[in-house]
């Protein structure tokens, strides 16, 4: 081997080239890709297997114990440091590279970086067909990794060993670039995985990606500060790009300037703290009264990083003001554009200071504030009465839980939810105290993350608070990563509400005309029905049996203390938690479309529909 080359097999080099890469932003270098998940089978164990064990001095290695949930984990470390940094997901070939495409669409709906190193087939074809190969009959290039292509924000299958250096710099320049990142993909063929390859020493060396920052352009912003000038009821639309752009204190900056009130989305809660003046709370579907009042007679909407949902929008029914208008701030402008919008394209925190500097001595009308501020209080005492228990004897509700929660709570704490009645119960009324306490994944609304997510988001913020709320329906889907919580020594905490079934599900079936059916955890009778016993499933025992520490809450009281010892406790730590199934969090004050059947024997129904057609009357195009 010559001076300026390295023979490595192409596992290898992969594995050395990614702890070379770090991100730099406003000065702050962290690295890229700061480990790997994996789970081993014979289409990645003795490539990407081996190169982990033969780099373990440079490359930290976790172990999951389910490919999706892995994604999860590394999901969730990607969003705590604010995209900044990721991690890469190892699996074999066959069901193991067909269990990321979930994981890989939840990432790149959300905007997250994360790195998938599936196994594949021999490029060399000399096994084939192998054990658990896709044969097409017309393609014979199609894989079961070809189901990545349409999650990845990058896919590349590296079919020779040289091939690998265009195709890991694409993918790490994806990973880093703001507008761009989501899940990648980079498929390895196995027998290429482990070919030695003479690699230019270059292809190792450090590099670090600066995270642009792109300021707007002139004419844009001079654009945009006269149509909020010209605005005489404006309101920003906080999304999760403040988050991801650190621009929260510019936010608040633009805000105390000029009086425009936030309502945020779910994953924009907490770029303004929850006690300041200006901040209404969630927006939309499961927004708060006075985000939504507002909303509706917004003569200017201005959209921060969001990507307008139809949870956002109410299905085109919330933006109400005949003569509204939309100013989009986003660093991607497909999103920019959305709603027939004036776009300010650029870094939100670099569009924030620059807006409130051209928008010196501009403020809203006092009445207006005066009017958002009144509202305000009045949602406080909504959360208040939804939060408060009289009888500290009683079993508690879920609003109460939320209450109880938010008592033991400190600002550095992290709260992870993704699925079921918990969003729309914290997007309403959790109080947010940080920019990073409320991490809530509803781009995908995916089942299963918290637990996983947990993991990422406690190995991104060591000696940080972290809680995952998970339903009983939740829990069900992915509780595996319980063992590898255990195993890494991550005392993250998990709070296990029972309410026997799908609530969630089970009202919108309800409101629907599907009058529940299929959403409760009950023993099943001899007409296809449930009976009215829920099943004998111990979900507490089954938590301790992976190795939490279980502490069981049956009164409003008994969950106070138990959230207090789980808080204190360096162990993963379990709450299990029954609840009072009575609704006790305010109703939605938007709609949600969900298309009801239009024709139907059922008188339920028929209802539904009446409603429903009455609702959708009320949609709008922006055009």
């Amino acid at each position: 081997m010559s001076a300026t080359t390295r023979r490595l097999t192409t596992a290898q080099a992969l594995v050395r080239f990614l702890s070379a890469q770090y991100t730099e932003r406003d000065g702050v270098r962290r690295r890229l890709i700061a480990g790997t998940w994996g789970i081993f089978g014979h289409g990645n164990v003795a490539g990407i297997g081996q190169a982990l064990v033969e780099h373990r001095d440079v490359m930290p290695y976790h172990q999951g114990r389910n490919e999706q949930a892995m994604v999860h984990a590394a999901v969730g470390h990607a969003r705590q440091l604010n995209r900044l940094s990721a991690q890469a997901v190892t699996t074999s070939i066959g069901p193991g590279a067909t269990n990321l495409v979930t994981g890989a669409a939840l990432a790149t709906i959300n905007r997250l970086p994360v790195l998938l190193l599936p196994g594949d087939y021999f490029a060399s074809r000399v096994a084939d067909p192998l054990l658990q190969q896709l044969e097409h009959p017309v393609e014979a290039d199609v894989s079961v990794n070809d189901t990545l292509r349409p999650v990845s924000r990058y896919f590349d299958r590296v079919t020779r060993p040289e091939a690998l250096i265009p195709s890991a710099l694409n993918a790490v320049r994806v990973l880093a670039d703001p507008a761009e990142t989501g899940a990648v993909t980079l498929a390895l063929p196995q027998d290429v995985q482990a070919e030695a390859y003479d690699w230019p020493e270059e292809f190792f060396a450090e590099r670090v990606w600066s995270v642009r920052r792109p300021a707007p352009d002139p004419v844009e912003l001079t654009a945009a500060a006269a149509a909020v000038r010209a605005a005489r009821r404006p309101l920003v639309v906080a999304g999760g790009g403040v988050h991801h752009s650190e621009a929260e204190e510019a936010l608040r900056a633009f805000v105390d300037a000029t009086g425009v009130p936030v309502a945020s989305t779910q994953t924009g809660k907490g770029s303004l703290r929850h006690d300041h003046p200006a901040d209404l709370g969630g927006i939309g579907h499961t927004g708060t009264a006075v985000s939504n009042a507002l909303a509706r007679t917004a003569d200017l909407v201005i959209g921060v990083g969001t990507r307008y949902s139809d949870f956002t929008t109410a299905s085109g029914t919330l933006f109400q003001h005949p003569d509204v208008r939309f100013l989009n701030l986003n660093i991607t402008g497909f999103d920019a554009h959305k709603l027939a919008a004036r776009t300010l394209v650029c870094d939100a925190r670099t569009g924030l200071e620059q807006l409130t500097e051209a928008l010196a001595g501009h403020r809203v009308p006092e009445p207006y504030e005066a009017e958002y501020r009144a509202g305000k209080e009045r949602w406080e005492q909504v959360v208040e009465a939804a939060y408060r228990a009289d009888d500290d004897a009683a079993v508690p509700t879920q609003t109460q839980v939320l209450g109880a929660l938010d008592a033991v709570v400190g600002d550095e704490d992290v709260v992870i939810n993704a699925a079921g009645s918990l969003p729309g119960d914290l997007h309403k009324l959790w109080r947010s105290r940080s920019p990073r306490q409320y991490h809530l994944e509803y781009g995908y609304s995916c089942m299963g993350y918290e637990i996983p997510a947990s993991l990422g988001v406690q190995q991104a913020a060591p000696g940080t608070p972290v809680w995952a709320l998970v339903g009983d329906g939740t829990y069900l889907m992915m509780p595996t990563e319980i063992v590898t919580a255990v195993q890494e020594g991550l005392p993250v905490n998990m709070v296990l509400i029972q309410n026997h079934g799908y609530a969630s599900i089970g009202g919108l079936s309800e409101e629907t005309g599907g009058e529940r059916f299929g959403t409760a955890y009950r023993h099943r009778a001899a007409d296809g029905g449930f009976t009215g016993a829920p099943l004998p499933v111990d979900l507490a025992a089954n938590a301790a049996s992976l190795g939490m520490d279980v502490l069981r809450a049956k009164t409003v009281r008994e969950l106070r203390d138990a959230l207090a010892e789980a808080r204190a406790s360096d162990r993963p730590t379990c709450v299990y938690v029954e609840t009072d199934p009575t609704p006790t969090a305010p109703p939605a004050e938007a709609w949600w479309d969900v298309p009801v059947a239009e024709v139907a024997s059922r008188e339920a129904a028929v209802r539904a529909r009446e409603r429903y057609d009455s609702q959708v009357a009320g949609r709008r195009r922006h055009l």
